[in-house]
């Protein structure tokens, strides 16, 4: 016999998992707009992912908070290592790591909705693109006062 199927957990999960990929959404733009190696298809998928899995860890694992903590732990390993490949080293030199770290907070953010903790979510998406966006243009212009003092 096949299980039953309940409307009301669907809607409620695709809003979640929605949520979690609208969240990410800001973030992947301004990586892709800045041609950083994620950016449009890894910040949503990365989001959908950490949703999806602390969703199913939550219903699973209702009555374990240990079972649960140690999903999230691992889902945030998973997560690292995903922003690992982010990280390029050329000579002396490292590109990348506010790309990983991003792909590291989408986590984070996807893990906050999937608890229903929205504020967090919301927080989270906002002060990471507002970092790269805003300390981006700080960044550059020490990169570009630099380039100008070696001519």
């Amino acid at each position: 016999m096949l299980p039953s199927f309940d409307w009301e957990t669907v809607l409620r999960v695709s809003a979640q998992l929605l949520l979690a990929y609208v969240l990410s959404l800001p973030i992947a733009f301004e990586r892709e707009k800045a041609a950083r190696s994620a950016g449009l298809r890894t910040f949503p998928l990365v989001a959908m992912a950490s949703c999806g899995y602390m969703l199913f860890a939550e219903g699973l694992f209702e009555d374990s908070p240990e079972a649960q903590s140690r999903l999230v732990q691992g889902l945030m390993t998973g997560i690292g290592f995903i922003g690992g490949g982010a990280i390029l080293k050329s000579g002396a030199t490292v590109h990348g790591t506010a790309t990983a770290a991003s792909i590291w907070n989408t986590g984070a953010v996807a893990a906050a909705v999937a608890y229903g903790r929205y504020e967090i979510a919301v927080v989270l998406s906002a002060m990471n693109y507002l970092t790269l966006r805003v300390l981006g243009h700080f960044k550059y212009e020490q990169e570009a006062q630099r380039n100008d003092k070696g001519s």
